[in-house]
């Protein structure tokens, strides 16, 4: 059984590795904090691009909702914000931990395409269910030694498929 606490690349796998704690462990703690500043130092700003795929199959759907770092920053804040003001009935670190799975990333030279998936749920203090179910494909780059994020195409459907 998967435990979704490990770290699935061995650190001898240095790349993999590091890909994992930054887009896993890394943005989970950030973003239960909404503490930006943990994160910050993950991304690439020149260049950097989110597309919001709104959980539909057809990319005629999707919208370029992330045309710079800063756009995607005020969401991720705003996000982490409204989350924070909202009650669980349940440990919420141990719940994102278990619906979170990284375990392909592509790299090609100093390029990586990561592919995280979200399956699961979280169950607020008043009984209600928030299913988290899509997926990301992460675009990273060796910048100076780091690992960083330069774009993303996130809620992506999960899984993918249908007509």
């Amino acid at each position: 059984m998967r435990d979704p606490f490990r770290n699935p690349f061995p650190s001898t796998d240095t790349a993999r590795h590091a890909i994992w704690q930054m887009l896993v462990e890394r943005d989970i703690d950030a973003f239960l904090a909404a503490d930006w500043s943990k994160v910050a130092g993950d991304f690439i700003e020149e260049g950097f691009i989110g597309i919001d795929a709104k959980r539909e199959i057809s990319p005629d759907k999707w919208r370029l909702a992330f045309p710079n770092l800063a756009a995607y920053r005020a969401e991720w804040l705003r996000q982490a914000e409204d989350f924070a003001r909202q009650s669980f009935a349940e440990d919420t670190r141990n719940a994102i931990f278990t619906t979170t799975t990284l375990e392909d990333i592509e790299i090609e030279g100093g390029t990586a395409l990561v592919r995280k998936k979200f399956d699961g749920s979280l169950t607020k203090a008043d009984g209600s269910v928030d299913r988290l179910q899509w997926q990301t494909l992460y675009y990273c780059r060796l910048q100076q030694g780091r690992w960083k994020i330069c774009g993303f195409t996130g809620y992506l459907p999960n899984p993918m498929g249908g007509a």
